[in-house]
């Protein structure tokens, strides 16, 4: 059952809840209730009425007056009762047929200091954030993150650190892993973060050339042969493109029921790991252009139970289902490509709505979207992002 999406309340009503009765304060956007905790503090409740209303980020640090502990923090996120919402967004909701639809998060502290530079007052964001993923545009995929602010704060992964075994020994829950994976972080420099951290660790990352070196000799083999053997080039072709046409169909299933199975996960760190190296690292760490391309061992795998269903489907011919399926492994080569260069590349005007969309399946909507050679499938089975309007999937 969906979770309850927390409000955003305007900083004039934060301003107003100043009192014994209903005390707010506020870090950054995010908007805390400390009426009950008001005879708990031990500095005594006078000491939050003071800044009753306000933000109280800066006092909390300051070591003059009492630098807070990180249990202190740990309180204040048990009182999280909504985000500070400026009047832009208002006017969006105002003016969206779907209200609810756009949230805006709290930024980080890095992007604390991008509001404040653009002339955000008192942290809070001019333009609406997408509560999927944290982002408000393609632009902050490539934002490069502060490894050590970003484990800080969120307490997920350090990405200072090997990945895998930090997977496997975690205690997360189901709902905090699918947050944080899905909230996209940019490893410093264009490097990939240690996924490993071992001899295997090679074997883990994939440059975008292997994969029409490895697999086009294999499909154009097989496509010769098909052609060579089939009645006639006519029939061969047909073979063929009905491979390639299945291929967009299954690139959409695997997307879709596979690589974001997201919701159906087990409860388990062993579940999520084998998610995580699916296909949610590549949501973690979108640009990470060594871990975008599939692994030639992982697609191998794949592959192999659609080389027999071919070979099952179009048993009355053996020569037919080889031209079949070279034609689906063209599609997959072509998908693995245009999946590339829609992350790393700048692509002609025609082709730069496809990137448009697709970045937005990473930076907006991850529910959505799923075809990356075409939005085709994603019309057929309603799940075609929005492009004019932030759409905002609330968590499980």
């Amino acid at each position: 059952m969906p979770a309850r999406t927390l409000p955003t309340i305007t900083i004039a009503d934060v301003q107003a809840h100043n009192t014994s009765k209903s005390c707010y304060v506020t870090i950054g956007t995010k908007i805390y209730d400390v009426t009950d905790f008001l005879e708990g503090h031990p500095g005594g409740g006078d000491l939050i009425l003071e800044h009753g209303g306000q933000d109280v980020g800066a006092i909390m640090k300051d070591e003059i007056s009492h630098d807070h502990s990180e249990a202190a923090y740990e309180i204040l996120d048990e009182c999280l009762v909504g985000f500070v919402v400026s009047e832009k967004v208002l006017d969006a909701v105002t003016e969206s047929e779907h209200p609810d639809d756009i949230v805006p998060l709290p930024p980080s502290k890095e992007g604390m200091a991008d509001l404040k530079a653009n002339g955000a007052e008192n942290g809070v964001a001019t333009e609406p954030l997408y509560a999927a993923t944290g982002m408000s545009t393609e632009e902050d995929l490539s934002k490069e993150t502060d490894l050590t602010d970003d484990y800080k704060t969120w307490k997920f992964l350090d990405l200072n650190k090997p990945l895998f075994m930090q997977m496997i020994r975690s205690k997360f829950n189901k709902q905090f892993y699918l947050e944080q994976v899905h909230r996209p972080r940019h490893y410093k420099g264009g490097d990939s973060a240690p996924l490993f951290g071992n001899f295997l660790e090679p074997f883990s990352k994939t440059a975008w050339w292997m994969i029409p070196t490895i697999w086009l000799p294999p499909v154009m083999y097989g496509t010769f042969i098909g052609f060579l053997n089939l009645g006639s080039v006519p029939e061969a072709a047909a073979y063929w493109s009905l491979g390639l046409f299945l291929w967009t169909l299954v690139e959409y299933i695997l997307h879709r029921f596979l690589f974001h199975l997201d919701y159906y996960l087990p409860d388990n760190r062993f579940a999520f790991t084998l998610h995580f190296l699916l296909h949610g690292i590549h949501h973690y760490l979108p640009m990470d252009k060594y871990r975008l391309v599939m692994p030639p061992a992982l697609f191998l795998v794949l592959a192999t139970p659609f080389y027999r269903l071919a070979h099952f489907v179009f048993s009355y011919n053996k020569y037919a289902a080889t031209t079949v399926f070279s034609g689906g492994i063209f599609g997959y080569i072509c998908y693995d490509l245009t999946h590339y260069f829609l992350h790393h590349r700048n692509l002609p005007a025609w082709y730069r709505s496809l990137k448009k969309y697709h970045l937005k399946h990473h930076f907006a909507d991850y529910q959505n979207g799923f075809g990356v050679t075409s939005r085709f499938w994603d019309w057929v089975f309603n799940t075609e992002l929005v492009m004019e309007q932030p759409k905002i999937v609330k968590a499980a």
